[in-house]
């Protein structure tokens, strides 16, 4: 399986690496290079950034966003950096992994004047309602369904998870150094995740490898 979002590598045939300026990937891993919202005091401008995307023709940008989970208000400063980092990404026409934890909307917002600089867009661990899909998928946008739709309790995500377009879904461990051993395998999610769309686990599993196969060939290869 793919793992469409994680910040190591867990042994899966291709991870979408958005652990900030790792190097260990697989040959058939995809990296990702930024500030991850929570982290945006740390922005150094984008001499980094700028650096490593021109060293690896192959990286994408991210995790970039926003974020409210500790902050009700979002702070200018957070603002600014993710503008920044859309904007390095755009120059580099390169894919972008998002973030927008309780602010969905203002990323999409965000991200619209980009629609045509950048390539494609993944939205890693959306759970907002399904109202943003269809502006999603006007940005050439995947949506990648992460552990919680193994949640008995998770109602509304997991009718969320139902109504993602067939071409616009993944899957995710968004697992870490810190909670590799909890989270489940991206295979659990995937079956749960076709069961509840009414698929069986192979024809969902093949069409989740096409999603990513896609998603990964509108890369810049300058």
């Amino acid at each position: 399986m793919i793992d469409a979002h994680t910040h190591i590598v867990r042994g899966e045939t291709r991870n979408f690496i958005c652990e900030p300026f790792s190097s260990e990937k697989g040959a058939n891993d995809v990296a990702f290079y930024g500030v991850h919202p929570w982290d945006y005091a740390e922005w150094d401008g984008g001499e980094r950034l700028r650096a490593v995307l021109a060293a690896d023709p192959s990286a994408g940008v991210g995790e970039i966003g926003l974020d409210r989970m500790k902050d009700r208000n979002i702070p200018q400063a957070m603002r600014d950096v993710f503008a920044s980092q859309l904007e390095i990404a755009a120059d580099f026409t390169r894919n972008v992994v998002l973030h927008g934890a309780k602010c969905w909307g203002e990323v999409v917002k965000a991200c619209k004047p980009y629609k045509d600089r950048i390539p494609a867009f993944l939205f890693h661990g959306f759970s907002r309602s399904g109202g943003l899909l269809p502006d999603i998928e006007a940005l050439n946008g995947f949506v990648s369904v992460g552990p919680a739709v193994l949640n008995d309790h998770a109602v509304n995500y997991r009718e969320l998870v139902k109504s993602i377009p067939d071409k616009m879904i993944l899957v995710e461990s968004d697992a870490t150094a810190e909670n590799a051993h909890e989270q489940p395998s991206v295979a659990d999610i995937a079956r749960k995740t076709a069961e509840l769309r009414g698929m069986d686990f192979e024809p969902f599993a093949a069409l989740v490898e096409n999603n990513a196969a896609r998603y990964v060939s509108y890369r810049s290869l300058i």
